[in-house]
């Protein structure tokens, strides 16, 4: 199955690099960035179904997207009615692919049966996937999970019924749902999945950078790769992973000078975004990522990431921001 049904151009190398969906993460904002800088897929955070049917102001606001190219809105359900309304109100935003949320491993997703419970009854995951495939006339994609604990390894079981449902591309985190995000992610465990299955799989977790993409890639024989945890203050991840992977050579970071850009881009955006006391709750995490990222010394951000994680004026924490950047590079100079 080819990469250019889901509407996504098939890349040079033949590989294809996505920013997974991250609850509170992927926002707009950040989306819209980290395309810009080269992601050729970003998805949106996880969407209760439910919740965007029945219009939930925050959860419309997580649908946000259409000048993304692909548009990309994940959704997350465990009944078909709504899961089949959601996707449809999806599409009617403007979503080019709706993916399937069976891989979220919280416990306030879980416990509600959504997400990777799902992979504890696969007859039921199959009716959902089938009432979302129905309901929509752009492609469906899938996100899962080796399974829920070791002892119930069935990604390629559920890759099986999945395909026959006519879903177009999977995505599978390397661990079980009762893993959560310890140990190492396990992309060899994802080879049977893409062994027993036509469509184009992708390897998700731990995969920090281009040399991680690669080893994935190697281990799984995956179709491309999904990176997470890796973005997190590094916007421009993925796009360096897909520069890699299409010309050989891993352009490497950006310089201190382009970070502190691309931060202070990030964090005003957030600002528009969400308004300003919203936005500066919503953007403290960013910030403490982009220190993290900055390559400073831990000792040397503590009192930065105090000062600029406790200040309420949208002003305030730009201009201080920037000035970490000046300071960190006189530390580094």
């Amino acid at each position: 199955m080819k990469s250019t049904e889901i509407g996504i151009s098939t890349p040079p190398h033949g590989q294809i690099v996505a920013l997974a969906p991250m609850s509170g993460v992927t926002d707009l904002p950040f989306r819209r960035l980290a395309h810009r800088l080269g992601a050729p897929i970003v998805v949106s955070e996880m969407i209760a179904s439910e919740e965007l049917v029945k219009n939930r102001a925050d959860v419309v606001r997580r649908a946000e997207g259409r000048d993304l190219t692909p548009f990309v809105i994940q959704i997350a359900g465990r009944e078909a009615h709504w899961m089949a309304e959601g996707a449809r109100i999806a599409e009617s935003k403007g979503a080019d692919v709706i993916d399937i949320n069976m891989g979220c491993p919280a416990k306030e997703v879980t416990g509600k049966l959504s997400g990777s419970a799902l992979m504890r009854d696969l007859d039921h995951a199959q009716s959902l996937i089938k009432a979302v495939v129905s309901a929509v006339s752009v492609p469906v994609t899938l996100k899962m999970r080796l399974g829920w604990d070791q002892t119930s390894r069935n990604a390629s079981d559920l890759a099986r019924r999945a395909e026959a449902e006519g879903v177009k591309l999977l995505t599978v985190h390397g661990r079980t749902r009762c893993q959560f995000f310890t140990g190492s992610a396990d992309w060899q465990a994802v080879a049977p999945v893409v062994a027993a299955t036509t469509l184009p799989v992708l390897v998700n977790g731990d995969i920090l950078d281009p040399k991680d993409a690669r080893a994935a890639l190697m281990a799984s024989g995956a179709a491309g790769v999904m990176v997470g945890r890796g973005a997190y203050g590094a916007p421009w991840m993925p796009g360096r992973i897909a520069a890699t992977l299409s010309s050989g050579k891993d352009p490497g970071e950006p310089d201190r000078e382009t970070q502190r850009s691309i931060a202070l881009e990030h964090v005003e955006a957030m600002f528009i975004h969400y308004g300003g006391t919203l936005g500066i709750k919503n953007a403290r995490k960013h910030i403490g990522w982009y220190l993290t990222s900055s390559g400073c010394a831990e000792a040397d951000m503590k009192a930065w990431r105090r000062r600029l994680c406790t200040e309420w004026e949208p002003a305030r924490v730009l201009s201080g921001l920037s000035e970490f950047y000046d300071t960190a590079e006189a530390m580094a100079a």
